[in-house]
């Protein structure tokens, strides 16, 4: 059949332009290998992007207990003087395992940084996932800043997430 005759049975070459365009779209994905992410695994992830990206990027076991590394990007023109989290430790089977805290500060403006924290007394194989809690104190150059919890992006590199 010739687009002329499909065009006056539809009436319209667009319902068709619209489904030979999704059809693309599809086999496009399919062939790239491509698949859906559903809203849970991203959410697992990685949260919505912020000035300031928090990543879990290694545990490291040492000596009996679990050393974190965390890359923190911070993407503001501020500085900041203050930036401390209550952060709870989930163990692999989703138990509370503990809380503490722990600063970042200080973070410069448009500057990737790495942070590092013992566990003291406990294994890297304890390590489930954290959870940033709250944000305990946000302080740039020019004062608290409102909202940082807001502001913070979160993403893991290992198989212990990291969520807000």
């Amino acid at each position: 059949m010739r687009q002329v005759d499909l065009e006056r049975q539809v009436g319209s070459t667009l319902p068709f332009a619209v489904g030979r365009l999704f059809r693309s779209v599809a086999l496009a994905g399919i062939l790239l290998g491509l698949a859906p992410v559903s809203a849970a695994e991203q959410a697992v992830t990685s949260s919505a992007p912020g000035n300031i990206a928090i990543e879990l990027n290694k545990l490291e076991p040492q000596a009996g207990q679990c050393r974190a590394y965390f890359v923190v990007t911070n993407k503001n023109t501020a500085n900041y003087q203050e930036l401390k989290l209550d952060l709870v430790l989930f163990k692999p089977d989703g138990v509370i395992g503990r809380r503490f805290a722990v600063d970042l500060a200080p973070l410069k403006s448009d500057k990737r940084t790495v942070k590092l924290f013992e566990l003291a007394e406990t294994a890297c194989d304890d390590v489930g996932s954290f959870l940033i809690n709250e944000v305990m104190e946000c302080r740039t150059d020019s004062g608290p800043a409102d909202d940082c919890l807001d502001d913070i992006s979160v993403s893991s590199l290992t198989k212990a997430q990291l969520t807000k």
